[in-house]
């Protein structure tokens, strides 16, 4: 296991480069008035990938999550740049966080991260067909690829560094899609 980084401080910032606060004055159908505040992103949105390396077997990532001050398990992910497809940003990302690019691609649908407060909206794409193929990317220091069973999701969810929602929202998306029982409409 991977030694954590060292925090050298922590400070608040009353608004970023990556998020900002937004509040809406609302009145309902009933007349009732309120003001709720979100976080609006300041992306076109992101994708999460879940990369098959064959038919019953996806690769995931461990990367540190700065909001836990953890290393967590997850699909590799991150956000769309300007004029790029969701297929396109897919495959991007696979090539920087996985080192494979995908010959298929598939959008089977999209996650919110809580839509009660947030704007954020998420594709989940489906890459089959992979090849080895690595771009630099962002991350400041290499992830760790780890093959996982989809017939073992289930051993998966007992894991304490698999916590994130999109990602295990997303393997079952996929799972359900590949066993011909989910059909988005």
């Amino acid at each position: 296991m991977r030694k954590l980084p060292t925090v050298h401080a922590t400070r608040d910032v009353t608004d970023s480069h990556f998020l900002h606060v937004e509040q809406l004055d609302l009145e309902f159908s009933n007349g009732v008035r309120r003001t709720y505040e979100r976080l609006k992103g300041s992306g076109l949105g992101a994708v999460i990938i879940v990369p098959m390396l064959d038919d019953d077997t996806v690769l995931l990532v461990r990367e540190y999550a700065g909001g836990l001050g953890r290393y967590e398990l997850g699909l590799p992910k991150g956000r769309l740049d300007q004029d790029e497809t969701a297929e396109q940003g897919a495959e991007r990302e696979l090539k920087e966080e996985v080192g494979y690019g995908a010959r298929k691609l598939k959008i089977l649908h999209n996650l919110s991260l809580s839509p009660s407060y947030m704007t954020h909206m998420a594709h989940v794409v489906l890459a089959q067909d992979l090849y080895p193929e690595k771009l630099v990317g962002d991350e400041p220091e290499e992830l760790e690829v780890v093959p996982w069973k989809m017939a073992e999701l289930h051993a998966l969810l007992g894991r304490d560094d698999v916590t994130e929602g999109r990602s295990i929202a997303a393997l079952f998306m996929a799972r359900e899609y590949l066993a011909g029982r989910f059909r988005r409409t």
